[in-house]
């Protein structure tokens, strides 16, 4: 099977790029929500979206602080309500909405779950962590960044 070679779009676009990752600094270090929850909606978001660059990324960041079982159940998070606490199941739900909000059209039932799962700011800055990596994932999958993962 032969392999399109795909743009690097962050050498090609360097000061879009430089806008994104100021995004992703505000959240990083701007913002209160725990980097574990950030790597977790990273990594879910990524999943939805099919970016396998950014499902290797956050899997090896979240691998840091959360044993490997755990973050292999992500996909099904709903199923195992024992493995994660309650804030991050408002995340996990929240990111899925947002991420598919063409389906989902951002509930009142799931902003109302959200909201009383996180304050005004947090829930601010979770869904610009939500929007943040849709973006990123938009330009990983189709540019087919590449893992780090061997085989």
């Amino acid at each position: 099977m032969s392999e399109n070679k795909r743009l690097v779009w962050n050498e090609i676009a360097p000061q879009g790029a430089k806008a994104l990752f100021g995004i992703h600094h505000y959240i990083t270090t701007g913002t209160d929500l725990p980097h574990e929850l950030i790597h977790l909606v990273f990594l879910r978001v990524s999943q939805i979206n099919g970016c396998a660059h950014c499902i290797d990324q956050h899997t090896r960041d979240l691998l840091k602080t959360m044993p490997f079982e755990k973050i292999a159940l992500v996909p099904v998070w709903s199923e195992v309500p024992q493995l994660f606490s309650d804030q991050y199941r408002a995340a996990l739900a929240w990111a899925e909405e947002v991420t598919l909000v063409s389906e989902t059209h951002a509930s009142d039932e799931a902003y109302a779950a959200a909201s009383a799962a996180f304050t005004p700011k947090d829930l601010v800055d979770l869904t610009i962590t939500i929007a943040a990596m849709n973006a990123f994932n938009r330009l990983g999958a189709p540019f087919r960044l590449p893992v780090k993962a061997k085989a």
